[in-house]
């Protein structure tokens, strides 16, 4: 399945009429967070398939026609849900560490620790039902420890570590965070491929396999 993930910048690529025709084949968008809201509105509207996103520790209120939106319009939000689309377990966190206080989507870990806590339930049903917890969880910040950096803005959330390590997600996919040189924006940690995008991707995530070990 092709997948457009968009995070942290805007793409001239994508924000363009020829959208439809430079990523014909998509059939999902996921959004990583630090974004304008209307830029989110023109591809879920231009590309006509589900676009599912989490907030960036940057994301605003924008005013446009007279109106002050909260959120990106005919998208879904993510964050602290499993949701199904295309036949995905998808889910997500938003936000980044706190590192000013009272700032919206900034969390300490503990906190990411609970938005995890009130998915178990729906975790722990798909596990029974369906034969794993999650194909993908959607993230503005990495993992501790997989393409973070050591400044207290962009330092990964260890939860996640923890989040993997209990459900084994397929993928991860993240943005926040930029590739130092040399750093690929790909790794693997137990089995579930960390995915980091800056501007836009193309990711080809792999179906479920019932007979593998996800």
């Amino acid at each position: 399945m092709n997948v457009l993930v968009v995070s942290d910048a805007v793409s001239p690529l994508v924000y363009d009429e020829a959208i439809r025709e430079r990523f014909p084949d998509v059939e999902l968008v996921f959004s990583c967070g630090d974004l304008p809201y209307d830029y989110l509105e023109f591809i879920v509207t231009a590309l006509n398939v589900p676009l599912l996103y989490v907030h960036g520790n940057h994301d605003r209120p924008l005013m446009t026609d007279g109106i002050d939106l909260t959120a990106p319009r005919g998208c879904i939000n993510a964050h602290r849900r499993v949701v199904e689309a295309q036949g995905l377990l998808i889910g997500g966190i938003e936000g980044s560490p706190r590192y000013r206080p009272g700032s919206p989507f900034q969390y300490t870990n503990w906190e990411v620790r609970g938005h995890i806590l009130r998915m178990c339930p729906r975790l722990l049903a798909n596990r029974l039902l369906k034969g794993r917890a999650l194909d993908v969880l959607l993230t503005h910040t990495p993992p501790r420890g997989i393409h973070d950096h050591s400044d207290p803005a962009h330092q990964g959330f260890p939860a996640l570590c923890s989040f993997i390590r209990r459900f084994r997600p397929r993928y991860l996919i993240h943005g926040h965070t930029y590739p130092r040189r040399g750093m690929a924006g790909r790794s693997t940690y137990l089995g579930t491929q960390i995915v980091q995008v800056q501007g836009h991707a193309l990711v080809e995530l792999e179906p479920w396999d019932p007979d593998g070990e996800g």
